[in-house]
């Protein structure tokens, strides 16, 4: 199976007031008050007036993303985090392999990262990803570690967390789901 991820989080309040005049912006409900905003082509087109460039090498300490965080998206991304801390997160997996990589602006500038991983041989807590949420103030749950606590795995695609925004779902809808064909067999 395969992931991909694209996404700023945030504070929901903050990207829900931050892209409240967007045409291309879809908010994916995440746990704890967070929010995901698939990062497309005509979100970047929209929020810098360019068309995105991707890196085509491999990802390294150079290029930690496919996507390339041109000046003027990172100016947008350091004006949100003014209000609150702002990650943008990047992954892709297939078939066990691939890579994580973060950034984290707060308070008008770049705080953390970025950072890239594609060994995972060290704690979950620092991977890039969960490093990431964490300097965002994702809280230890029930779940395995902050990306699934916030519940990041609910989508496997950039397409999928449209959907997911756009029918305006919980990060808990497949668990609901799962909830109620449990009682639906045992009371059958």
């Amino acid at each position: 199976m395969s992931y991909q991820l694209s996404a700023v989080v945030a504070d929901a309040a903050l990207l829900a007031e931050q892209t409240a005049e967007l045409d291309h912006a879809v908010l994916g409900e995440l746990r704890q008050d967070f929010a995901l905003l698939p990062v497309t082509p005509q979100l970047v087109a929209e929020l810098t007036g360019a068309l995105p460039d991707f890196s085509v090498a491999d990802r390294d300490a150079e290029h930690p993303f496919h996507l390339v965080l041109s000046p003027a998206l990172s100016e947008v991304l350091a004006r949100w985090s003014r209000q609150g801390p702002v990650a943008y997160l990047e992954a892709e997996f297939f078939g066990g392999a691939g890579y994580q990589s973060a950034a984290v602006w707060l308070g008008g500038t770049l705080s953390w990262g970025p950072r890239l991983d594609t060994v995972f041989d060290g704690p979950r807590a620092e991977w890039p990803l969960n490093a990431a949420l964490l300097r965002l103030g994702a809280e230890p749950g029930a779940w395995i570690d902050p990306f699934a606590e916030l519940g990041l795995h609910v989508e496997r695609s950039a397409e999928g967390w449209l959907a997911h925004g756009r029918r305006r779902l919980s990060a808990d809808y497949w668990d609901e789901l799962a909830e109620e064909w449990e009682d639906r067999q045992s009371s059958g």
